[in-house]
């Protein structure tokens, strides 16, 4: 046999453990080169471990829900060309994989739920507490059309499928009446209590640590986008047809923070310990949503992309991070942040700061409203800008002219053209 090991890719200095997710692979399957084996999740995104050579998966040492350093040994393949006898009496043999890490004992399955899973088609998977249900209610998997990941079901499944467990002939205990009663429609009040995932443990964290370490102050402004919009619609079809990706508002909102942060440089620095950092490039993180969570990867040296480049990276880090392909270095340093919360419907919000860095910019929802110009009554599309920022460094002046300076900016953008 051929031995190679699988080990946990090389984490960033600033992530120092993470957690696997879910093997894709069980003891004794061949994978293939490149093949992935196992997702694992870190505070900021979620990785897929590949085969490094094609082979049999001979052992796995550290099950679902274990949390894993970088270069930690996850699993053992046999890179010979057949697999042996000794593999295949190791497949049917061994556990799938180590038992999952658990935080509180989990209730032994009785013998009628032990019975049911077993009488499962090879390909149907149960969950064990649907397998429980099911034992109780005397069905079988047939019963039951699964809608977990790969056809498993789930103890949801059981409950949609037959919501009248009552009808039922059951001999009834106490453990037993529970998972009967939960089985009931949903106007019984329930409660499901799960762990946050590491990207949501870490922004609670860094969150929490933003209110505590820094001096946060909102300052406010509106913005007529009209200019923007009407910039936008005017070349929006001939900027597309030229490079290839739609001209959206974003890469305007970049340019106005980049106009903003070379004119008052403090918006753009951070705090170390006793000391700032006046920071000579412009990093700018863009808040982008995904099935887990909010991420916020970084355009690199903001300041030297055109907005064709803006529109493009933008687009491309939306699309990854709702498959989950980002990063990690794009996901790292960034010295001002911009949050959208209007793509959302937000009207207003106190956004919180990024640290280490100073500021954060929050953009709302664009609204016909009326105002006044030249002592006359108008309507026009405003948008409510909010700039937070770290009063320990930076001052309400040097804030409120950098608003200003971004609302400027907006509002006739040949400024960001011509650079004046």
């Amino acid at each position: 046999m051929a031995i190679i090991e699988v080990v946990v890719p090389e984490l960033s200095e600033s992530v120092s453990e993470a957690s696997l997710i879910e093997w894709k692979k069980r003891v004794g399957d061949r994978v293939s080169a490149d093949e992935v084996l196992i997702e694992i999740e870190t505070d900021k995104i979620v990785m897929e471990v590949p085969a490094p050579e094609s082979g049999v998966l001979v052992s796995i040492q550290q099950g679902n829900g274990a949390s894993v350093t970088g270069g930690q040994l996850l699993a053992t393949i046999d890179t010979s060309a057949a697999a042996s006898a000794e593999v295949s009496a190791l497949k049917q043999a061994a556990p799938q994989q180590p038992a999952p890490i658990q935080h509180a004992p989990a209730p032994q399955p009785t013998a009628p739920a032990a019975a049911a899973a077993e009488t499962a088609a090879p390909s149907v998977k149960v969950m064990p507490s649907a397998a429980k249900m099911m034992a109780n209610l005397g069905l079988n998997p047939a019963d039951v059309v699964g809608s977990g990941k790969g056809g498993r079901i789930t103890k949801e499944d059981v409950r949609n499928t037959h919501p009248q467990p009552a009808a039922k002939s059951v001999q009834v205990q106490a453990p037993v009446l529970q998972s009967i009663v939960s089985a009931q429609p949903s106007s019984l009040r329930e409660e499901k209590r799960v762990p946050m995932s590491r990207l949501r443990a870490r922004v609670a964290e860094r969150l929490v640590k933003s209110q505590s370490d820094a001096a946060i102050l909102t300052t406010f402004n509106e913005v007529n986008l009209g200019p923007v919009m009407a910039l936008r619609a005017k070349y929006k079809e001939s900027f597309e047809k030229k490079y290839g990706i739609k001209l959206g508002f974003m890469s305007f909102f970049v340019k106005a923070a980049v106009y903003a942060l070379q004119q008052y440089p403090i918006i753009n620095a951070s705090v170390e310990g006793s000391d700032i950092i006046y920071h000579n490039y412009i990093d700018i993180g863009v808040a982008v949503g995904s099935p887990r969570g909010l991420v916020v990867p970084v355009l690199r040296d903001a300041d030297q992309l055109s907005f064709a480049q803006i529109e493009r990276q933008i687009a491309d880090f939306a699309k990854r991070a709702a498959s989950g392909k980002l990063e990690l270095s794009e996901l790292t340093g960034g010295t001002f942040t911009i949050s959208n919360g209007g793509v959302f419907g937000s009207l207003f919000s106190t956004p919180i700061i990024n640290p280490p860095q100073s500021a954060i910019l929050g953009i709302h929802a664009t609204k016909q409203r009326p105002v006044v110009e030249n002592g006359e009554i108008v309507i026009r599309p405003m948008n409510y800008f909010a700039l937070s920022y770290d009063h320990r460094i930076i001052d309400g002046r040097e804030a409120v002219l950098a608003l200003v300076a971004m609302k400027d900016a907006l509002e006739d953008p040949a400024r960001l053209l011509l650079d004046i």
